[in-house]
């Protein structure tokens, strides 16, 4: 599934085209994806000038003059494809390739920007995993949205917050911090890098960073610093490839090839000087890949 950087290197593709357009023409070329379209979907945001795109954890927000919040979330298979002539551009990074098969395009957009300019851009999803809600109001009062937890970008969260959020839990560090009501956004991949990062294990209890004493509070200031890097340095990778969507092509971006564990079972630690292997596991049902030698 596309986490926090895939879907800010999807707003980022599409904010050139989409903020400040009009939408002229809206088709839902399907009842439903994961949920059935509100009603009067495309009635509703015909029309309508886009003001802003934005993000909120894995989820893309569109705001529109006197309209709804259309909330976006893209599941394990949806992406946009933008056209502005005879080929369509695909904004984005993502691990798994993107479909380009039109018989799965359920969701088109037929928009004027403030120059003129028409371009379509249109939702793909094989699996329909994704979906398209409206948020009357403030989008953060959503259901989807309303129990999230803290970005981890910036810097909210620090060392001190993550102790907080983490304080007596039993649970495995990996599984708390999927948890999405504490840090929101992060999912699978990054979690292991940012623990690799950190020299931490994803099989430690998350309360251990939480306790009194310096240690504690060394390795939660640590750790935070690895998530906001790793999700810094994937949302950069993923840009310099869209610096100009025109050009985007859809091919896979940069960050993958710097991955430290992420599906690199049996092979060295590229830490120097750790001289360990990188190890798979699997956690509810999920693969975690870290270095035992390394990450206590």
């Amino acid at each position: 599934m596309p986490e926090l950087p895939e879907v800010e290197t999807v707003r980022r593709g599409l904010q050139p085209v989409l903020e400040g357009a009009r939408l002229t023409r809206v088709e839902a070329r399907r009842p439903d994806l994961r949920f059935p379209f509100p009603e009067r979907f495309s009635e509703r945001l015909t029309g309508r000038t886009i003001t802003a795109l934005g993000r909120r954890a894995k989820y893309l927000t569109m705001h529109v003059q006197d309209g709804p919040v259309l909330i976006c979330h893209l599941g394990m298979s949806g992406s946009f494809r933008i056209e502005t002539g005879d080929d369509g551009e695909t904004p984005g990074v993502f691990h798994h390739e993107r479909s380009k098969s039109t018989a799965h395009d359920h969701v088109v957009f037929d928009v004027v920007g403030a120059d003129g300019a028409r371009s379509r851009v249109i939702f793909n999803d094989p699996r329909r995993f994704g979906f398209m809600l409206f948020a009357e109001g403030s989008p953060e009062t959503h259901p989807m949205l309303a129990g999230l937890g803290v970005e981890p970008t910036g810097n909210t969260l620090d060392g001190a917050l993550l102790a907080s959020l983490l304080q007596g839990r039993g649970s495995p560090l990996k599984a708390a911090l999927l948890d999405q009501k504490l840090i929101a956004g992060l999912g699978n991949i990054y979690v292991s890098e940012a623990l690799w990062r950190a020299g931490l294990s994803p099989l430690r209890e998350a309360g251990t960073i939480a306790k009194p004493g310096k240690k504690a509070r060394q390795q939660s200031e640590r750790l935070a610093e690895a998530i906001r890097s790793v999700i810094s340095d994937a949302i950069a990778a993923g840009g310099s490839s869209l610096r100009d969507y025109m050009h985007t092509d859809g091919s896979l971006g940069y960050f993958q090839h710097s991955f430290a564990v992420y599906d690199r079972e049996g092979e060295p630690c590229p830490k120097p000087g750790c001289g360990g292997h990188i190890e798979r596991v699997v956690q509810s049902g999920r693969s975690t890949f870290y270095c035992r030698t390394c990450q206590s």
